[in-house]
């Protein structure tokens, strides 16, 4: 071969290797899109928000529901759809915790969906590889933390919920906006971590446990019984209980991270199950754990709302395990 024709073949080869490295597979044009995704805190304030809102790599998301009473004083939950499109935060899309974010086959209200559901739900609301998604609602930023914990489940870190919520926005004089907005679709890749959903069967076996707490964030009054709620008063025995309402301060934001240290003593590395009436309030204080420094958290998703429909699951009333919070 002579000099020219080696030279013509370095060239081509050159040449063949810039083409592939730029026309890879999808796959591995996912994992690079979500490589190139700048790191974000899991609490972001209406300020970083503001100043992102019109980045197209930022998702945003209205995940209210309204917790209202009926003509008998019962507490129902409805879809916030009308709230958001009455005024919401703008450019964000309304993900339906009341409907295509839960199991709707199931007999327990928001009971959590497939991960292919979920992932192919969110795909729809612009969520994706490549993307940083901020989840707010009008409620105490509880049902923010339901999708974002969903969201941890299936392997999405890049979320975050906005600090003091809806509420926040508004009083820093940020405008709403009325209407649907449609999001362009993403691509998700489902990495499962089922260790952070925790069912009926682990919370059992956790009461006997000592290697294993189990964190109630209901009220006081429901935690020792002398309000029911959920089929049966009290609590999981050995729970102690996390009120949501310790985790934020007065203006409705989550505490700082030293202050919520305070809340979740003892190891970081303990495995730990939160638990509620239905996985919502649970999914806050869970959150709030995490940014506290712990890293082994799960949620009981289905919650009391499972649990207290089996008789032969216990039950313990009383303030033994309540702390003056």
């Amino acid at each position: 071969m002579n000099l020219d024709n080696r030279f013509t073949r370095v060239i081509a080869l050159w040449l063949g290797a810039l083409l592939l490295a730029a026309c890879g597979t999808p796959e591995q044009e996912q994992e690079n899109a979500a490589a190139e995704v700048d790191e974000m805190d899991s609490l972001v304030s209406t300020e970083w928000l503001a100043e992102h809102l019109d980045d197209p790599n930022v998702v945003v998301l209205d995940t209210t529901v309204l917790t209202v009473p009926d003509a008998e004083g019962n507490l129902l939950s409805v879809s916030g759809r009308e709230n958001y499109l009455a005024g919401h935060i703008p450019g964000a899309g309304f993900a339906d915790l009341m409907g295509d974010l839960s199991d709707s086959e199931s007999p327990y209200r928001f009971a959590v969906p497939s991960p292919e559901q979920f992932a192919r739900a969110m795909e729809t609301l612009g969520v994706g590889n490549g993307k940083r998604v901020v989840l707010y609602d009008s409620q105490g930023s509880m049902w923010a933390a339901r999708v974002w914990w969903m969201l941890r489940w299936i392997g999405f870190d890049s979320a975050a919920i906005l600090d003091g919520g809806v509420a926040a926005w508004t009083a820093a004089g940020r405008p709403l906006e009325p209407g649907e907005v449609e999001l362009s679709p993403g691509t998700l890749m489902v990495s499962l971590r089922p260790d952070v959903i925790a069912d009926q069967a682990e919370v059992r076996a956790a009461i006997d446990d000592d290697s294993v707490e189990l964190i109630d964030a209901l009220p006081v009054p429901i935690f020792t019984g002398q309000l029911s709620l959920y089929g049966r008063p009290g609590h999981i025995p050995s729970a102690s209980n996390v009120p949501t309402r310790t985790l934020m301060d007065e203006a409705g934001r989550f505490k700082s991270e030293a202050e919520l240290k305070t809340l979740f003593e003892g190891d970081e590395n303990t495995r730990t199950i939160h638990y509620c009436g239905g996985g919502i309030a649970a999914s806050a204080t869970a959150f709030a754990m995490l940014r506290a420094g712990h890293d082994d958290v799960a949620v009981y998703t289905a919650s009391l709302q499972e649990w207290t429909a089996d008789p032969e699951n216990p039950m313990a009333t009383g303030p033994a395990n309540a702390p003056d919070r």
